[in-house]
């Protein structure tokens, strides 16, 4: 499989799912400016909605979307615990949270990437946002990972939409529940390995 990406976009959990679950993933990385992939390819002629991630399964099948290229890694090892199995109700409460980060987090942040969004549509996007880490932090009360203590393929998609709060300098201060499952998940080993392959982490000596 090849995973099309660019570094700390939400491409970045499946990433994480990956190697989490010890899947062999090749890696192409993606100029989401220009629209192509560092091997000089066109992007949009894989991905013609023109953004990450796009995953190349092995027969040549295009699969796009966050929430559904983590489903389908989480469901190609399911020994890895990534997503609970298919036709249980806790897959669809594990469903439940993709979309909630998917709607009303990963897009949440979609105005703060605009250079162009007037003030006041930021101050309104960033108070949202805050309700939401808001909510989070209450549930990381008594929850270690978004699905009780199990680490799943939701949290490696939480963990990348959340970091966009540092690159954004949205203060998470008063959320101490959800700076502490960022430092839970960031020392995950799948986590450093993935963020040094993106260049996201400087390796240590």
């Amino acid at each position: 499989m090849k995973l099309y990406y660019t570094p700390g976009a939400c491409s970045l959990a499946p990433h994480i799912a990956a190697r989490e679950a010890g899947l062999a993933l090749e890696l192409e990385k993606v100029d989401l400016a220009k629209k192509t992939t560092d091997t000089g390819a066109d992007y949009l002629s894989v991905n013609p909605k023109g953004y990450v991630p796009a995953l190349r399964l092995d027969n040549g099948e295009i699969l796009t979307e966050a929430a559904a290229v983590l489903q389908y890694l989480a469901d190609q090892a399911p020994h890895g615990r990534l997503a609970p199995p298919q036709g249980t109700f806790e897959r669809y409460r594990f469903v439940e949270w993709l979309t909630f980060i998917s709607s009303e987090l990963h897009k949440g942040f979609g105005p703060l990437w605009k250079p162009d969004t007037p003030e006041a549509t930021r101050k309104t996007a960033i108070a949202r946002l805050n309700e939401r880490f808001a909510f989070l932090n209450e549930h990381f009360r008594k929850n270690s990972f978004l699905m009780g203590e199990t680490f799943t393929a939701a949290d490696a998609y939480l963990f990348t939409v959340l970091n966009w709060a540092n690159f954004h300098k949205l203060d998470l201060a008063p959320f101490e529940n959800v700076r502490a499952f960022l430092q839970r998940v960031f020392a995950r080993p799948s986590v450093q390995e993935a963020l040094k392959a993106e260049g996201l982490l400087r390796e240590t000596t």
